[in-house]
């Protein structure tokens, strides 16, 4: 049976395939831009395991840009401390996360229960009606061609076959993609060969608060108290342990016994899993794009699988609605893969370095480790470098589309914005993102000559944004639209780019900054 597109049931702008999270921000991002989307997911409800345990600032901020942050984050928890320690249990090293602070409005570290996560996102897209989302539905075959995406799938409760035709097909159904497999996208890169433990459950009573890696090599392992009473324990397994053996309650009782009395615990979740540094040959086939697990895997050491998905659902979700509006080129598409597999790949490697230090397997060489590690952190600049948690690699473009092509050293295009705190004309205080809406956004320092506000306005105009006129406490922002910029980060960030504008991409990357006699460079980069 081939995919007739003249007969299809539903004509979308996307279709997406999986309903796990990334999939279900895919939708919300979508939905938010009026994108028209239907999401096919096989399972009839949500699975309900708290697989994925933890994310950061990045993607409170992509939350954030749903309207569903502040929901999502009441029931998440901020993680403030977390530590290192030796085969002896004697710390190491320790990154103060709670204090630690990149600029992007919030703490680089939580932890969340991915059920709930789950279900707020779900819930989110019953918010738009032009978002359909169809549960117990497989995707049997996709045919595609110069003009959208042909999609045959089947209703598993009743049988019935039906179609669905799309501009475009995202492919968020996880790292056995069934998508990429019809397609014959191939996974390259490294599988680790040791199996873990990961435990989750809750815990009666009172329960100690802590983020811990035992980098102890008789049993490496990672200790943590997550969001609504959920705590994680993962065991990396040794030599000839099975996942039978190490699946059952009295040997999962014994692993806790270290760190907890057991009969305290309830049990949720009890599986061996084995972690991959994979990544997919190519990330867009014609009109069908891979993201989160399908396109690329990676170690957790970081915590950084879910995110990554997150980070590539914001990039591509609108490229995706100005192409569709006919705002852009087809060419913009291909930018998302250009823009955000260089940072994967050193995320990955970040994380398997990290894996490097969490996993000495030999008494010897973990002593040694810990005295380095130990030895290296009186110097200061080191020991900042750790517990700032610097070593996190930070949220940037080399190429793409930006003015200029992307980032160099001396320039801030393919940056993340900073998001401060701004306080409204009303008086209110909000982060910048709520000041500035989720499209393209022109930011300029107040008081600037008419002509060249002017400039800025017709530039925002044509970009269908936002232009916001940044003051300083007590400026007068004159006709436009104005923040007052309290915490003085914003005017600081004009003046070490030596810039008067700056406009920021819809997923708060900088397209450019620039002097005000530069604006009609600025517009002929964006093309408006």
């Amino acid at each position: 049976m081939v995919c007739d597109k003249q007969q299809a049931d539903m004509e979308v702008d996307v279709i997406i395939s999986g309903c796990g999270p990334v999939g279900a921000l895919t939708c919300n991002l979508l939905g938010s831009l009026g994108v028209r989307t239907l999401v096919l997911e096989q399972d009839l409800a949500p699975h309900g395991q708290p697989r994925a345990f933890s994310c950061d600032d990045e993607a409170l901020r992509i939350y954030q840009a749903t309207g569903l942050g502040p929901e999502l984050q009441k029931d998440m928890r901020e993680n403030r401390f977390a530590e290192y320690v030796g085969e002896t249990g004697k710390r190491f090293a320790e990154v103060h996360t709670g204090t630690a602070d990149f600029g992007f409005g919030y703490s680089p570290l939580w932890f969340f229960h991915q059920p709930l996560v789950e279900g707020v996102l779900r819930d989110g897209m019953a918010r738009f009606p032009h978002v359909k989302l169809q549960v117990g539905a497989g995707v049997e075959a996709l045919e595609q061609d110069a003009s959208g995406v042909t999609v045959r799938y089947r209703l598993l409760q009743t049988g019935e076959v039906r179609t669905v035709r799309g501009r475009y097909l995202l492919a968020c159904d996880g790292a056995r993609s069934g998508v990429r497999k019809a397609l014959g996208i191939k996974m390259s890169g490294k599988a680790y060969g040791e199996p873990w433990l990961a435990v989750s459950g809750r815990v009666a009573g009172d329960a100690p608060e802590l983020c811990r890696f035992v980098c102890d090599p008789k049993r490496p392992a990672f200790v943590a108290t997550g969001a609504v009473g959920q705590f994680r324990w993962e065991f990396m397994l040794m030599p000839g342990e099975t996942r039978e053996e190490m699946e059952r309650p009295e040997t999962i009782k014994k692993l806790l016994a270290p760190y907890i009395d057991p009969e305290r615990v309830h049990v949720e979740r009890a599986q061996v899993y084995t972690f991959h540094c994979l990544n997919a040959a190519r990330w867009r086939d014609g009109n069908v794009f891979l993201l989160g697990d399908a396109a690329h895997t990676m170690p957790p050491f970081m915590g950084q699988g879910l995110v990554s998905g997150m980070r590539d659902a914001s990039n591509l979700a609108w490229k995706i609605q100005r192409v569709v509006r006919g705002l852009a080129p087809e060419s913009l598409l291909d930018t998302y893969e250009e823009e955000r597999r260089p940072h994967v790949e050193a995320v990955q490697k970040l994380c398997v370095r990290v894996g490097h230090l969490f996993l000495a397997r030999n008494s010897w060489v973990a002593g040694a480790r810990d005295m380095v590690m130990r030895a290296l952190q009186r110097i200061p600049r080191v020991r900042r470098f750790i517990q700032n948690f610097e070593f996190k690699q930070p949220p940037m473009h080399e190429r793409g589309y930006y003015l200029g092509g992307g980032h160099t050293s001396e320039s801030p295009e393919g940056t993340f914005f900073i998001q401060p705190k701004v306080r409204l004309p009303t008086g209110q205080e909000v982060l910048l993102d709520d000041a500035i809406g989720n499209d393209f956004a022109v930011l300029c320092r107040a008081n600037a000559p008419a002509a060249q506000m002017a400039a800025a306005r017709g530039l925002a105009e044509a970009l269908g944004g936002r232009l916001l006129a940044v003051q300083s406490t007590g400026a007068d922002g004159g006709d436009v639209p104005a923040v007052e910029d309290i915490t003085g980060k914003l005017g600081d960030w004009f003046s070490r780019h030596d810039s008067d504008v700056v406009v920021l991409r819809p997923d708060r990357f900088v397209f450019g900054a620039v002097k005000a006699e530069r604006l009609p460079e600025l517009r002929d980069a964006l093309g408006v």
